[in-house]
């Protein structure tokens, strides 16, 4: 039986976000590539919460933006909420976040990849990955069709032997009833990737007109709406916003929930996966958090043409019949109509341990992964480690030096590092608490930090260069003429400064000066701001940031300097960890384990102390002496 063999340069298995932003960038760098879905409806779906953004999650975005991938463009013209977050604390933590029009969402996205050069969407199912002496081949699919290639990018997302629980009720399918990928799995084995099961879950989704939002809190947008994208032109946005509504759990929704803990497939013992810890159930949250009488529930619209209402907080795999009962307990739901029940879903994925850092596999050349296939939640995270493997294998594939971003240059390399270095046994979420240098990362300088990398990969046009080179030149411009701006201590600074709760001045000072009090900043101090033009407010912004937190700041570009010492000591590929005796055994077997690529990375492996490290640090030392010899 004859068999149809074709080539191309890089194929990426899966269209979710990991899979639009590493098809993307292989094909913006000029390599031909085949995107493979199990169904082409499902390009760039979101299966779970309608948002793009949030808490550290707004920072990725930003940094994918920065680096030249679609996500923060794509939500800029589909969403229907935009908040920032954390507004009241330091800008460290800021945050945007906006609703997303779901179908929108991906209708838009699909649209992009169909309109890409070099890129070919392809519906069909990869059954197995072909390997020749630890080198990626090519793909097969389950038609028999042979792919030959340079580069594969695994994004599977969910899919992988995937089955949705609700209650006893189980059926062997994707996420919104979408086939399941149920081959692959084997291939991966067979070629000795280690394999985890893992579980997510997604709550109900109700009908618009059945709820009593009388009974709930109404939340609106911010009134001025800020971009994700860099290049996306604020006074564009600008438009009517959709409300989301708030509303709270009781104790009769937790004695409901508890009454029927056995019914549950989490508590029945029927689910084999890890479930998220930062993301938890509903029967989670009562049983973990019994002390507290109630928990949040946010009601959010999935688009602008369907009435269904997105039941954030209340995830669940409870049986049909004890939502029903759970639910309508909640104040405005009591008599809501449920359009999709809440389930759990079950799907195999890898232990990223198996990666470098450039996520490349190990063991595997050529073959690269990204996304909820990695053992990472949530639609942003995925898109980053998409975008970065997307890059690295078409960078590979052109015999280029591969991208790896470490935790001083982005929430990226924080969220890499992290999966590819520490024994993550449940789905991992990014967190700003997780970023040491948060300060430095924050999500208003992305394009400052990330830009002239995408410049140079390829994927940032020199159009968005030179309006970042432009703007960067302005900034330190504007910071320059604050440190050296003076104002005296006159009535109209001084009425300025009792307006604004600030203490009087006793002789001249200077802008920055005044904008490093905490309850003053570069607005407030406009009006005695004589020589302040009309300023680009993301110059105002950054000007204002460095000139207030430059103490914070150059102390964690001190500390930045220390770790880059341990990050630019590379550790040789094949390194024989048994030759160093005072290793302890514990260290040695996780170093062998993991096989870090560099002493940093190697410090932040659990199990390896500061005293491994240094004695590790000697026996390197030792062994270069010996070697210049």
């Amino acid at each position: 039986m004859p068999v149809l063999e074709k080539n191309c340069d890089v194929v990426v298995v899966g269209a979710g976000h990991a899979g639009c932003e590493a098809a993307l960038a292989a094909a913006r760098l000029g390599l031909e590539t085949v995107i493979f879905t199990v169904s082409v409806d499902s390009i760039a779906l979101m299966p779970c919460n309608p948002n793009i953004g949030g808490s550290s999650k707004g920072h990725l975005v930003r940094e994918i933006d920065a680096l030249g991938g679609e996500m923060g463009k794509n939500i800029d013209k589909t969403f229907i909420q935009s908040k920032m977050l954390n507004v009241s604390k330091g800008p460290a933590v800021h945050s945007l976040r906006a609703q997303a029009d779901k179908a929108e969402y991906s209708r838009s996205m699909r649209k992009v990849l169909e309109n890409q050069e070099h890129l070919t969407i392809k519906q069909a199912e990869v059954t197995e990955i072909i390997v020749e002496e630890g080198n990626i081949t090519g793909v097969k699919t389950f038609t028999g069709t042979i792919y030959h290639c340079k580069a594969v990018v695994l994004c599977t997302g969910t899919y992988l032997k995937a089955r949705c629980l609700t209650g006893e009720s189980i059926t062997h399918t994707g996420p919104n009833g979408l086939q399941a990928a149920n081959y692959l799995t084997d291939s991966l084995k067979a070629n000795g990737i280690e394999m985890f099961r893992f579980k997510t879950g997604t709550p109900a989704r109700m009908d618009k007109n059945s709820i009593d939002f009388s009974k709930m809190e109404e939340q609106f947008g911010d009134e001025k709406i800020v971009p994700f994208s860099f290049s996306t032109n604020p006074e564009d946005i600008q438009k009517e916003q959709i409300s989301c509504w708030l509303t709270y759990t009781n104790e009769k929704t937790h004695e409901i929930i508890r009454d029927n803990l056995d019914r549950s497939p989490i508590y029945a013992g029927i689910i084999e996966g890890t479930g998220p810890r930062y993301c938890p159930s509903i029967e989670d949250k009562v049983v973990k958090f019994a002390d507290k009488e109630r928990h949040q529930v946010f009601l959010e619209p999935e688009g602008v043409h369907t009435n269904e209402m997105y039941v954030g907080g209340m995830s669940s795999s409870l049986p049909e019949d004890v939502q029903e009962a759970m639910y309508h307990t909640v104040p405005g739901l009591e008599n809501a109509k449920i359009v999709r029940n809440a389930y759990a879903i079950e799907y195999d994925c890898i232990n990223a341990r198996q990666l470098n850092p450039t996520l490349e596999f190990k063991n595997i050349k050529g073959l690269f992964s990204g996304g909820q296939f990695n053992g990472s939640s949530g639609y942003e995270e995925a898109a980053a480690q998409g975008l970065i493997a997307g890059i690295n294998a078409a960078l590979k594939t052109l015999g280029k030096e591969m991208l790896v971003l470490d935790r001083s240059e982005a929430y990226i390399g924080v969220l890499i590092d992290d999966l590819v270095t520490k024994e993550n046994r449940e789905p991992y979420r990014m967190m700003t608490s997780r970023a040491e240098y948060r300060l430095l990362l924050r999500q208003d300088n992305a394009d400052m930090r990330l830009m002239e990398k995408g410049y140079e990969i390829g994927l940032v046009s020199q159009e968005q260069y030179d309006l970042l080179m432009k703007r960067k030149k302005e900034i330190q411009e504007e910071i320059e003429r604050l440190e050296h701006a003076n104002v005296g201590a006159n009535e109209t600074v001084q009425e300025l400064l009792r307006q604004c709760n600030s203490t009087e001045l006793k002789s001249g000072t200077t802008l920055a000066e005044l904008i490093r009090r905490p309850e003053l900043n570069y607005d407030l101090l406009a009006p005695i701001d004589k020589e302040r033009k009309n300023t680009d407010y993301r110059v105002a912004e950054q000007a204002n940031i460095s000139i207030k937190y430059k103490g914070y700041i150059d102390r964690q570009l001190k500390q930045v300097e220390q770790y880059k010492k341990l990050e630019n000591k590379k550790i040789p590929e094949n390194f024989d960890y048994d030759k160093v005796n005072s290793l302890r055994i514990e260290a040695r077997q996780k170093l062998k384990l993991f096989q870090p690529v560099s002493i940093g990375q190697a410090s932040r492996i659990s199990g390896v102390s500061p005293a491994d490290i240094s004695v590790l640090l000697v026996y390197m030392e030792q062994l270069r002496g010996k070697q210049e010899k």
